[in-house]
């Protein structure tokens, strides 16, 4: 019989709102637990690679290597392949790819890295299973996710209270788990990895100047009106379109806010492979 494969809906889409976030993401702000773990000459699977940044970013951390980042959708590559060919980066490829069942042999990568992608799988033991396999004997999985229920914000907002309700049900609808930044290290422990060689660490983003917080409300109000999250939102009868907008105005009251703050909590595990 054929692998089952990923049964999870990518919850937010690559609206423009969307990619607004993603283009954002470098190796510093999304995978500074990993940098210290790279050496020049490693080979590293970049997993949902998405528009490219964070690859770009490892690929110039690995000269004497290579990067091969991977998608689930086809489309966002081009993006990333334009991202690697305006940096100049020559040791960087992109392929299409499932993590649940990756088309790579055993023991191939020195690290295998995933941002933002296991709260959207449906099987995150399989996904790091295969992750773990395709590391070399003494290679790294390194993976970070945000926990949402975590995330926390200043004022009080019943508004933005609904939104977080809202995105919880809608992702958990399309086989997700948006608290996966909690579950890292026992979904790891559960792939096969011993306890000893995860480090299980966790850090945040966090939005309080009056550049960040009209950056962060700004692609969330655009997001809950207009993109595929939208659309999953109204079509999976969690919200009706008066209830986006509502939450869409409460983003950007929340973001007009002198005093507003937002964190956004991520869970991250380093993996060491038994050699």
């Amino acid at each position: 019989m054929p692998e089952p494969r990923e049964t999870a809906v990518y919850t937010h889409g690559h609206h423009e709102s969307v990619l607004r976030s993603h283009t954002w993401r470098t190796a510093a702000n999304s995978a500074a637990y990993l940098l210290p773990s790279l050496k020049p000459h490693m080979k590293v699977l970049d997993i949902g690679c998405g528009p490219g940044t964070i690859t770009a970013d490892l690929a110039e951390l690995v000269p004497d290597g290579h990067v091969t980042g991977v998608d689930h959708a086809p489309g966002i590559l081009e993006r990333a392949r334009a991202t690697a060919t305006a940096r100049g980066l020559a040791n960087v490829d992109f392929a299409v790819a499932d993590v649940h069942a990756l088309d790579f042999p055993d023991d191939t990568f020195c690290v295998v890295h995933a941002h933002q992608v296991l709260q959207h799988v449906g099987d995150p033991v399989r996904a790091l299973s295969e992750m773990r396999r395709v590391t070399k004997p003494g290679g790294f999985v390194a993976v970070r996710d945000a926990d949402y229920a975590a995330m926390t914000w200043y004022p009080a907002s019943p508004d933005l209270d609904a939104w977080l309700d809202l995105y919880e049900r809608v992702s958990r609808a399309n086989g997700g788990e948006p608290d996966a930044g909690r579950r890292l290290r026992s979904w790891a422990l559960r792939a096969g990895f011993d306890a000893a060689d995860v480090i299980a660490t966790s850090a945040t983003w966090t939005f309080a100047t009056a550049e960040e917080r009209a950056w962060w409300s700004g692609l969330w109000a655009d997001r809950t009106l207009a993109s595929a999250y939208a659309d999953r939102a109204t079509g999976g009868g969690h919200a009706t379109a008066g209830e986006l907008r509502e939450v869409s105005r409460a983003w950007r009251e929340w973001g007009a806010r002198e005093d507003g703050w937002f964190s956004v909590l991520h869970g991250e595990i380093l993996c060491r492979k038994d050699a």
